[in-house]
């Protein structure tokens, strides 16, 4: 299938989907999915809702609300704390279950509250081949993963961003500050700052 084939998949996905909150990090892949979701829903059937937490840069909580803006779609920043998440500042190789198994936590009451149907985020077929605890999390928590269902990889995502005129299309990729810190070493918000 070549990207525009995916890309017609994806729509199709999301127009089933019907009203949708998008874990929105501001990043390529959760950009490129919000964009596809507001083409294809609307903005009155799409809701952005962005995480703020010390793991969350502000520069990339500020991008995110411009992103937003420049999409016109309605956008939420929700309070989160990674450290105080059970298990979550033992940093063991399950860190990142922790992590979305809290964020989803904090999606769904949204979605039910505001009369959405479905969660979804930005996974991407190229994480299927990683070591990637939070997939379990959004599996057991009943949200969907359009990019990855649509088997879009970085590079097409990148391509279609840029088709689509999106100014995240060569943003270089960004993981959470906790991923600069070794496994098995305490999560702190000292180490979290230095790793900023």
């Amino acid at each position: 299938m070549t990207a525009e084939q995916k890309l017609e998949a994806l729509r199709e996905m999301i127009r089933r989907l019907d009203r949708v909150v998008v874990a929105f990090s501001g990043g390529v892949d959760s950009t490129f999915l919000l964009k596809v979701a507001v083409e294809v829903l609307g903005p009155e059937r799409v809701l952005a809702v962005t995480a703020d937490s010390e793991t969350y840069p502000s520069s990339e909580l500020e991008e995110a609300k411009r992103l937003a803006l420049q999409l016109n779609v309605p956008h939420q920043v929700i309070e989160t704390s990674e450290l105080a998440i059970p298990g979550y500042a033992e940093n063991t190789a399950n860190r990142c279950y922790f992590c979305k198994k809290s964020l989803f936590e904090h999606l769904l009451p949204i979605m039910e509250e505001k009369g959405y149907q479905n969660v979804v985020y930005g996974l991407i077929a190229d994480d299927m081949s990683e070591h990637r605890p939070g997939t379990r999390a959004a599996r057991e928590m009943g949200v969907r993963a359009p990019l990855q269902e649509a088997g879009l990889f970085k590079e097409e995502i990148r391509q279609l961003s840029r088709e689509l005129g999106l100014p995240t299309w060569n943003k270089p990729s960004f993981a959470c500050l906790s991923s600069r810190i070794a496994y098995g070493e305490q999560i702190t918000p000292e180490k979290l700052t230095k790793a900023a």
